[in-house]
């Protein structure tokens, strides 16, 4: 663990850019996904839709399957639309959440990446709402019921990127450093701390997966559903 790149300095005259392993995972990431995208394409193009899925198209079709569950309920006739970017950013997340299984940093683990992720979902979630009525609808819903609650329904609507960021933030930290710190407890240990191994794989599925996989769900649920309102017609 202490050979692995923590950080990666780029000097650019006098400036110097860090680059955290949690970003440099998400890069690897993009890189994966990007290369997945392009290669599950081609053969779903090439694919025989009489005969049964199978290899990447059989992947590519559960994914499509998962992500169609989290959103569709709130989307509803305009899932289509949106599906490309909710689809990609929730495999996504799900894989940087389930990257510290590998030993590597979670990318959601660092709170700026899940304040770009959140204010990004907030931005859309307002310009479509303007989009849809104008400015001075859009307004005019903020006063609603009352015009003297304007101030707390913008709080409402501030609090919704800060809500996103901390809660998934919050949970994924908290796993990675209690994990960190049985490791750590069982390397003080040794070798009678060999035992608590026996306590990580379940520490493992809870934190990295179960957590992580919640997370993801929960994240996109709620960005789906807070957009929903805006560009979903009524039922």
């Amino acid at each position: 663990m202490e050979n692995q790149i923590s950080e990666l300095v780029l000097h650019i005259g006098s400036f110097d850019l860090e680059l955290p392993q949690s970003i440099l995972v998400w890069f690897g990431l993009c890189i994966g996904f990007t290369i997945f995208f392009i290669v599950a394409g081609k053969k779903i193009e090439k694919a025989d839709p009489s005969k049964a899925p199978k290899g990447i198209v059989y992947i590519s079709e559960e994914c499509y399957n998962l992500v169609m569950w989290i959103v569709k309920g709130n989307l509803k006739e305009t899932t289509m639309h949106y599906l490309p970017v909710f689809g990609t950013l929730t495999l996504m997340m799900a894989a940087s959440n389930l990257i510290g299984l590998l030993g590597l940093q979670n990318p959601t683990s660092n709170v700026s990446f899940n304040a770009t992720l959140a204010v990004c979902a907030f931005i859309m979630i307002q310009y479509h709402g303007i989009k849809k009525a104008g400015v001075i609808a859009r307004l005019k819903e903020l006063c609603e019921p009352m015009f003297f609650l304007f101030p707390l329904n913008v709080i409402g609507e501030i609090a919704i990127p800060l809500s996103l960021t901390m809660r998934l933030f919050g949970n994924i930290l908290a796993g990675t450093i209690i994990t960190m710190l049985v490791y750590t407890l069982i390397k003080l240990l040794l070798p009678v701390g060999v035992i608590g191994l026996i306590a990580t794989p379940f520490l493992h599925a809870y934190f990295d997966i179960f957590s992580g996989l919640i997370q993801t769900y929960i994240f996109f649920t709620l960005a789906s559903f807070f957009l929903g309102q805006q560009v979903a017609g009524e039922e």
